[in-house]
């Protein structure tokens, strides 16, 4: 530790620069595993609504200013009601770390961060699926722990598999809490803590 002496006060450096006590290791807790830099390799983002079973929400991904636009309008017509996004990843092991972590600039609505392993019921891709609340026209940074995520399929809350966080192959976000009309959500980043 290293102390400034100046007109004959001693100041430690410790409170001058508290951050200088923290190891490399505080800064790195957080991997990041998605941004959103035009230029970068990461995979695309799709769109699936409930048109697969004939409702007419849309929704769809949109790369601006660095950052994930997932947009549209929710409709409960014809049985209907999510809107989702979603990208595919390699082979991922997350079982390193305890959450998954987003910053989002929403509008006051609940979405859904999902995760997809290669689990399957009645022969297609299981959901796991948590919920984060956003706030209206404000930037908040969402922590979801992976205890919290439940498996699903079509909406129907499953009681297994458990979630493999070895080999998550899929990620994705949706909209589906019920309410129609416009909604937004910005992603600056997606990361694991």
């Amino acid at each position: 530790m290293f102390c400034l002496r100046t007109l004959g006060l001693q100041i430690s450096a410790a409170i001058l620069f508290p951050f200088a006590l923290l190891s490399a290791e505080s800064f790195s807790s957080m991997k990041t595993i998605r941004t959103f830099d035009r230029s970068s390799e990461e995979p695309g983002w799709a769109a699936q609504n409930d048109g697969v079973m004939g409702g007419v929400s849309s929704g769809k991904a949109e790369i601006e200013d660095d950052e994930l636009h997932f947009s549209g309008v929710l409709s409960l017509e014809n049985n209907g009601g999510f809107a989702q996004i979603y990208s595919q990843t390699d082979v991922s092991d997350f079982s390193n770390y305890s959450a998954v972590k987003l910053r989002v600039k929403g509008d006051g609505r609940t979405y859904q961060f999902r995760m997809a392993t290669d689990a399957r019921f009645r022969g297609s891709r299981i959901a796991y699926r948590a919920e984060f609340t956003t706030e209206a026209d404000e930037w908040i940074e969402a922590s979801i722990p992976f205890e919290s995520f439940v498996p699903s399929f079509r909406g129907r809350i499953l009681s297994e598999p458990p979630l493999d966080l070895k080999a998550v192959r899929e990620i994705a976000l949706l909209l589906g809490d019920g309410t129609p009309g416009a909604f937004s959500l910005k992603v600056d980043w997606i990361g694991l803590e």
